[in-house]
């Protein structure tokens, strides 16, 4: 059990982000224990993997996850603002002490696998300093030409609807709520959050202490997950909710033929897409139009109040209102 203990200001603190080299990183699991997990994923990662292939770095890439699908915790900082950007987390990772990169990569994989994979060791017994620049190098590398192109437009569409609803919710119905819904391994009494870990054996206890804890949601966590390492700023990463829409060519949501009629089909189709909140990109890849033409018809649904509006970071979502849900029915 991982406990963490929050004061008032620590829990008044508490808040969420999204983080592009957290994805990134956790996705090299698909590339090592392919099938294992992700369904969710699973077809846009069949379209991305002769890409993948291609790699040069494709076996450092694979080296860094452990056995058990454990990741060094160098490589998923604790995002510092709600919406970073890919080169500034990976500046993190450059900057890195290569003293340190012996003790990161040995807690990652000697648990399990009892020695380093051939890449890592190799590297390390070489130049520690050096290795760690071949490491991310081989993540732009990863990030440029697999993940950015048309993967993470989609996931950072639906993670940051994830965000929009989670922070909904602490705002409406408290933190027991929240936990309670992110996933079944927390659990919150008396000022303590707990989280069933499978990674290690006995407890461990760690004082937030006004250090803030962060929360992200990801693609590719089947639970609630926090550091290796109990020395790290306190964070949890919990799955995210809707990836479903995701789906590189998503089934058409059934559309009612009153509602059509009533609002014309291109309308009638966004407003049944709009279960999540949703961004005017994202719908516009789902429906196969232009963003323009999609603003047009949001704009309008918005004017009769059939959908709503909240802003993440850069990204305006959109959501079907209580009344538009009612239509909808």
């Amino acid at each position: 059990m991982h406990r963490l203990q929050l004061e008032l200001d620590d829990l008044a603190s508490a808040a969420f982000a999204c983080s592009p080299l957290q994805e990134a990183v956790l996705s090299l699991r698909i590339w090592t224990h392919p099938g294992a997990y992700h369904p969710a994923q699973t077809a846009w990662f069949e379209l991305i993997r002769p890409e993948f292939e291609r790699l040069p770095q494709a076996a450092l890439l694979r080296s860094l996850v452990a056995s058990n699908r454990y990741v060094p915790d160098f490589l998923t900082p604790r995002p510092a603002t709600p919406f970073p950007d890919f080169r500034s987390e990976l500046a993190l990772v450059r900057a890195f002490p290569p003293e340190r990169l012996a003790t990161e990569l040995t807690r990652t994989h000697l648990p399990h696998d009892r020695c380093l994979p051939a890449p890592l060791a190799d590297g390390l017994a070489a130049d520690p300093a050096g290795l760690l620049a071949e490491i991310a190098d081989a993540l732009a590398a990863y990030w440029d030409r697999c993940l950015a192109p048309a993967w993470w437009p989609r996931a950072r569409s639906a993670l940051q609807a994830d965000i929009v609803h989670r922070s909904r919710m602490l705002a409406e119905r408290g933190a027991a709520a929240l936990f309670a819904d992110l996933d079944g391994r927390l659990a919150w009494a008396d000022g303590v959050l707990s989280i069933r870990r499978n990674w290690a054996s006995g407890d461990a206890e760690v004082m937030v202490a006004r250090r803030g804890l962060v929360f992200s949601p990801s693609c590719f966590v089947r639970g609630a997950v926090t550091s290796i390492g109990d020395e790290y700023p306190p964070s949890i990463v919990y799955p995210a909710r809707g990836q479903a829409t995701m789906a590189p060519s998503p089934r058409a949501t059934p559309v009612p033929e009153a509602l059509e009629l009533l609002l014309g089909a291109p309308k009638a189709r966004l407003l049944a897409l709009l279960e999540e909140p949703t961004s005017t990109t994202e719908l516009a890849a789902r429906l196969g139009v232009t963003p323009g033409a999609v603003s047009q018809h949001l704009s309008v649904l918005h004017a009769t109040r059939l959908v709503t509006r909240t802003r993440s970071g850069r990204l305006v979502l959109y959501t079907r209102s209580a009344l538009g849900d009612q239509l909808r029915t």
